[in-house]
């Protein structure tokens, strides 16, 4: 009874909202329906302009730490502690500011092995891993610092990958922008003529940027030995892009 009497109103509802709007000068209600369907499609020529640039590499951020393995935890620690304070005076001793350097990882893991005897694992010792990054500002020390660190930590030194960067890129952005505002241009005016349209000025921008720090492999495994021979580094150089969505009107 109830769900029938829902029913009828709601209908009753419905036949007052069509009458209102067929009776009203101009079909205001559904007038202003087809106007919302309207404006709310994308109206114009939507394009995507890339601007891209090179960079010469001014920082250089090495990924590095100190792995131990003992029979127990302690011991582990111990050794851990004593090389990671070596490896962290070798980087301040060497230019490296304490505000660059940060704690990336830090752990203290079970070693185990299988034994076939009881058929189970078994612990045969304590790993303690400790790892930092360390931002180098002056690009020719990088080789030098990898050397110091090396023979800081000696066989517990781990260096596990370099990236570069550029510290202030706002120039490179700048170069990017231009050539991203001139690209999407470019293609507008080619779609607006293809069209047979004249492309308008533009009614939505939206930035995208793409800022890559390409990480090298720098790996020194057990048995570091000091060498007399300084390690090569070379920064070479990276791209920085720059993309932007733009919307031109259409002038018909």
């Amino acid at each position: 009874m109830k769900k029938n009497l829902l029913l009828a109103i709601s209908l009753a509802l419905v036949l007052a909202i069509v009458g209102l709007a067929g009776c009203s000068p101009g079909n205001t209600v559904l007038g202003e329906i087809e106007q919302l369907n309207i404006s709310s499609q994308q109206e114009g020529i939507w394009v995507t302009g890339q601007g891209k640039v090179t960079a010469v590499p001014d920082i250089a951020t090495l990924r590095l730490g100190i792995e131990a393995q003992e029979a127990s935890v302690a011991e582990a620690q111990t050794q851990a502690a004593e090389a990671m304070d070596n490896v962290m005076t070798a980087l301040t001793e060497n230019g490296v500011a304490k505000k660059d350097i940060q704690t990336q990882y830090f752990s203290i893991r079970q070693v185990t092995k299988w034994d076939r005897v009881k058929e189970e694992e078994t612990v045969v010792g304590y790993r303690v891993t400790n790892m930092v990054t360390a931002k180098i500002r002056d690009i020719d020390k990088v080789g030098s610092i990898i050397d110091a660190v090396a023979e800081a930590g000696g066989d517990l030194t781990r260096i596990n990958s370099i990236g570069f960067s550029v510290d202030d890129p706002s120039d490179y952005y700048e170069e990017a922008r231009q050539k991203a505002m001139v690209d999407a241009k470019a293609k507008g005016e080619q779609l607006a003529e293809l069209a047979g349209v004249t492309l308008g000025k533009p009614t939505y921008i939206s930035e995208g940027v793409s800022y890559p720090i390409y990480p090298r492999d720098v790996v020194y495994g057990e048995a570091v030995a000091a060498t007399e021979t300084e390690t090569s580094i070379s920064p070479g150089e990276m791209e920085i892009s720059l993309s932007l969505q733009v919307a031109y009107a259409i002038l018909k």
